[in-house]
């Protein structure tokens, strides 16, 4: 056993992620959470971690080794306030991350404001499907591993890439601790309002982490995103390739839908290497998200066929437009959509797998952006792929939702009691529609609720 550390903020799923690589590196491992929940919970005292609820100072008896401290973790918190005092060591989760899995690694890194752990998740099933046993670290549970982090039996590393803030004590983001050789940026747009005054403020954060790539590495990036191209035009010591949509896109690596909702389409690399892939995916950001991940994979030697055969068995993401059930026809998915940009390209990637069937939305503006309003002039024209939208307002919201209903071309109403909301929905669906909830967050359990609800008013 190599020690002991103690994880604040183990039930994130970030902090969950280290948590598991410890445990496999050989570390005691304990933690303590808010509220200990599934799935995270599960993974973690099936590998054998001790989880203790609330944030007491008697979790730090006998003190362990380390605490690593999850950046959710404040100032006035009785454990963070008694970890200071008591001088026991202390670091956070991406420098743990740093100094004991990635030192000797190659780092690749998938950034971005949206799509972050589909690409991941994309890009660690290929290098797994091409034979190389990547270790990884992801934000989410991608389907065909079952656990959001491993160390792995090679040189090669996938993580995702947040550029929220590392901890209370470190302001950075979290992936300048990183230092990829193979950088991904997917998009680059405003969010998280809560630690970042603007558009500005982010882009810098991006260029710390640019100028961590060495030259012999290489930095995928979308095409014809001014805020990426001014970023790079601050400085780039690295080779670099472009991504796409369109075979006249101007971009490096292209893409050309061979259906219209995506489930196939045909790659270009840089090197005109053709490949066709056909999925089970749908929607043109998820095509974009493949061609990033098929543009890392060939930094580290994997061809494009190889990459085509990996997405065509690409399971995709618990909560990125997970199919929940049918009950009575209707296909009823969960999706982790936060920002509108995300909100409209999911709903348009489900209009266009429909049919003729409708599309509803279920949304509740969770994250810490959406409840201060800064999105609030951009959802209107989010959900213009919807037939029908249910706007749940959360509690603590700064603003109100009915300016959006106000404005809105597609049929909307505003919602505040999840059991009510249920009921609505169950009524107006019928066989055929698809169902999105879009949260970041529990969303109340609407999910489990709604599902029960349509299976037990649905004929037999």
């Amino acid at each position: 056993m190599k020690g002991h550390i103690h994880i604040l903020g183990i039930c994130g799923t970030f902090m969950g992620g280290i948590a598991l690589l410890a445990r496999e590196l050989g570390y005691r491992v304990t933690g303590s959470d808010a509220s200990v929940y599934p799935p995270m919970s599960t993974q973690l005292r099936a590998a054998g971690i001790d989880l203790m609820e609330g944030y007491l100072p008697e979790h730090l008896q006998p003190a362990p080794d380390c605490v690593v401290v999850g950046n959710a973790m404040t100032r006035g918190n009785p454990l963070v306030e008694h970890l200071l005092n008591s001088g026991l060591p202390y670091t956070s989760g991406p420098q743990w991350l740093a100094e004991h899995v990635l030192h000797h690694k190659w780092v690749l890194a998938v950034s971005g404001t949206h799509g972050k752990t589909t690409t991941s998740s994309m890009l660690a099933w290929i290098l797994e499907h091409a034979g190389m046993a990547p270790g990884f670290l992801i934000g989410g549970v991608p389907g065909n591993f079952g656990v959001s982090a491993r160390s792995g039996a090679s040189d090669f590393f996938v993580v995702e890439a947040d550029e929220y803030d590392t901890a209370f004590f470190d302001k950075r983001s979290k992936f300048v601790h990183y230092r990829p050789r193979t950088l991904a940026i997917n998009n680059l747009e405003f969010d998280h309002a809560d630690i970042f005054a603007d558009l500005a403020a982010i882009q810098r954060q991006f260029h710390h982490l640019v100028r961590c790539v060495p030259g012999a590495g290489l930095i995928v990036y979308r095409h014809g995103v001014p805020a990426i191209d001014e970023t790079l035009a601050m400085g780039c010591w690295t080779e670099s390739a472009s991504f796409g949509l369109g075979g006249d896109s101007g971009a490096d690596w292209r893409a050309e839908l061979l259906a219209e909702d995506g489930s196939v389409f045909r790659a270009t690399s840089p090197a005109g290497e053709t490949v066709d892939v056909n999925w089970s995916h749908c929607g043109r950001h998820n095509v974009e998200n493949a061609l990033t991940a098929m543009a890392a994979a060939r930094h580290v030697g994997v061809a494009p066929t190889v990459s085509a055969a990996a997405l065509a068995a690409f399971a995709g993401v618990k909560r990125r437009l997970e199919l929940l059930g049918q009950p009575g026809g209707v296909s009823l998915y969960d999706d982790f959509a936060h920002h509108p940009t995300a909100i409209a390209t999911t709903l348009q990637g489900l209009r266009a797998r429909a049919g003729s069937g409708r599309v509803i939305a279920l949304i509740e503006p969770r994250s810490n952006t959406m409840r201060m309003g800064e999105h609030r002039g951009q959802l209107t024209a989010a959900t213009a792929a919807a037939d029908r939208v249910f706007w749940f307002e959360p509690a603590g919201m700064d603003w109100s939702l009915e300016s959006v209903v106000a404005d809105s071309a597609v049929p909307a109403t505003t919602a505040n009691d999840i059991d009510e909301l249920v009921l609505q929905v169950s009524r107006e669906v019928h066989s055929g529609d698809q169902v999105v909830i879009m949260s970041n967050g529990g969303f109340g359990g609407i999910h489990q609720k709604l599902l029960a609800q349509l299976q037990e008013t649905s004929p037999e």
